[in-house]
Order: C-alpha cells, then structure tokens, then sequence
C-alpha cells in the first residue's frame, strides 16, 4: 500500500538530492577514503562489521550536510572532510548499537551485524567507531565542533535510553515521542549541519540558522521515516517496512491512532504492542487503524511542519549553490512518502 501525498506550493515537485550529491561529490571522495582507513583494524573482526554496514548502501546524508554547510560559508581546509567522517562514524555507531538494542534482524535488506557476528561484537565494534570519530574531531583542532559532536553523542545516547523506557508504552504522548526523536534522531543532523560554520569561522546567526536547520530536518525525517513503516518500501526506508510495528515501537502513527479509537480498538493496540501480536494480519489491521484516524496523513503533516521550519531558519541567508542544495534535502525527506 502506498501513500500518496502532494508537495505544497512553494515547494521543489521533483525534490532530489542530486545537487547536494554534486556539490559534495569530491569532498565525499575524500571522507569515503578516510572511512575505509579509520574502521581498519588489526584486529580482523572489526573491519568487517564496520564494512559490513559502511557499504550496505546508505545515502550519507548526514556527512553530505556537514560539508555542504561548510562550502556555503567559503571553507577551504580539510577539517570538513573529517568532521564529516565522524558524523557518518556516529551514525554507524548509532545502527549498531540500534539493532542490538531493538533485536532487529535485518537492514537495508542485508542480515544485521548483530545476527552474522553477535550482539557483543556489534556494540563493541560500535564503541570503537566512537572513538575513532573523537580521535578525528580532536585532529582538526576545533574546541567547538568538538564541543557540539560530543555533546550530541551524549544526547544520542539519552534517547536510546528514553526510547528503551518507553518501550511498549502506549501511554507514550505525542510530546514525549518528540523528545526522543529530538534526541535520537535530530542531534545528529542538527550536529552535523552546525560543525560546518562553526569551522568555517562565521557568526553566530549563521550558526544558529543551521542549527536550527539540521535539528528540524531530522525531525521531519524522523516522522516520515515512522509514516513509511506502515505504508513505504524498503528502499526508501532502508529496512523492511513494518519493523516498527513488530519490533512493538510506539512511534507516532500509533501514539495518535491508539489516542483517536475506540475501547475496541485501543484493546487491539495493547494486544499487538504489549502482547507482541504483530503478525502480518495484525499489521494489515494496524495501518487500516491508522489510516481510518488519519494518524499517517497527520505524521506526514507534522513532518512538513518541521520542514518549514528547516526552510525558514535558512531564509536569511544569502543565496548559494549549497543553501539550495539544502533546501532540496528537506523536500526529497518528505517526498518520499509520494
């Protein structure tokens, strides 16, 4: 089943982020090669974990950002390009320690680390890319990136643990999801796309302006990201739809579909979700809940929301190859739910 949805006016139509892979295409040359060199190892088996998920096929958004951020202020050193290596290192580490936490089997359709090498093998290796990310965050020698990298790994960090407490909890409101997605999901971009002026030496409006930019991008990933498991694909996902709701998540779509039923209904929920009944005929019924409710179109709406505001925060700005790039980020994130 798809979800069909309508760009607002105002918007790119045909969102893509073929600018930004463009713009960044040398740099990111340069962070692919220092990828490869920084998850390599004497000790065999982490290159292989790290490999196994570095090459898995992931857009590389994140580090994408990080250096588009940097070019539009006239950056022209190379710390951008090990910044950007340890936002992706983070990233890593974060679906490492993910798929352990939350038992999943699969990613981007390949068997997770966790199910070839083990669950200790997995948040071990994901440590060590932490700590090579922080190794190459001191190599470029700025105290504030350092600074807002490593405070948003402790935020990370903070959600995983929200997350983990609110697990099966469908008393979850809608406030308290955001703070976990804020958290789990916004740090990172809101991360990556501050360290570009930061190490670029701009003020700090322009700072502010991709920070707020990068935090309510990864908000508005994050709720498409939690539409698409109940009605996407799997290539625009990077894992198999209806994850979410066999892995009894309590994300947005069934925060406010539990809200809007009835006794019945909500009986349903606690039988699926805490009951762990969340078989293919219990996710059939699941997003013919949602959709009765309006709980994905309302997701995909709250999504767009924060979109307008990443679009906003970079409105001031002047104008440049890279802040439309940035732009177009924020349109492709939403358009995949066409």
């Amino acid at each position: 089943m798809g979800i069909v949805v309508s760009l607002e006016d105002g918007k790119r139509e045909n969102a893509s982020i073929k600018p930004l892979i463009d713009l960044t295409a040398a740099d990111m040359g340069r962070v692919n090669e220092l990828i490869l060199s920084k998850a390599g190892s004497s000790v065999e088996m982490i290159p292989e974990i790290a490999n196994h998920l570095i090459s898995s096929g992931g857009k590389r958004l994140r580090p994408m950002v990080t250096l588009a951020a940097a070019q539009m202020f006239g950056y022209s050193g190379d710390g951008h390009v090990k910044l950007a290596t340890s936002v992706e290192f983070m990233h890593t580490a974060t679906l490492l320690h993910d798929d352990v936490v939350d038992e999943s089997g699969m990613r981007r359709g390949r068997k997770t680390a966790r199910m070839i090498w083990g669950n200790q093998a997995s948040v071990l290796v994901g440590d060590f890319l932490l700590g090579q990310a922080f190794r190459m965050m001191v190599d470029v020698g700025s105290l504030p990136a350092l600074d807002i990298l490593t405070a948003a790994a402790s935020i990370i960090a903070e959600g995983e643990v929200m997350q983990l407490s609110a697990a099966k909890n469908l008393e979850t409101t809608e406030d308290e999801y955001l703070s976990v997605i804020k958290a789990k999901t916004a740090a990172l971009f809101s991360a990556a796309a501050e360290v570009g002026p930061v190490i670029a030496g701009v003020g700090r409006a322009e700072r502010t302006a991709l920070r707020s930019y990068g935090r309510n991008l990864g908000l508005a990933f994050q709720l498409v990201d939690d539409a698409l498991d109940y009605g996407g694909n799997s290539k625009d996902l990077g894992k198999n739809t209806g994850d979410d709701f066999r892995e009894g998540k309590v994300t947005l779509p069934v925060i406010l579909s539990y809200r809007r039923g009835t006794t019945a209904d909500r009986e349903f929920w606690k039988q699926a979700i805490e009951g762990n009944a969340t078989g293919d005929a219990e996710l059939e019924k699941a997003t013919g809940l949602m959709i009765r409710y309006g709980a994905i179109g309302d997701t995909i709406s709250r999504a767009r929301h924060f979109g307008d505001i990443a679009r906003d925060a970079l409105a001031p700005l002047k104008a440049t190859p890279q802040k439309d790039a940035l732009l177009d980020v924020i349109d492709f994130c939403i358009s995949r739910v066409n």
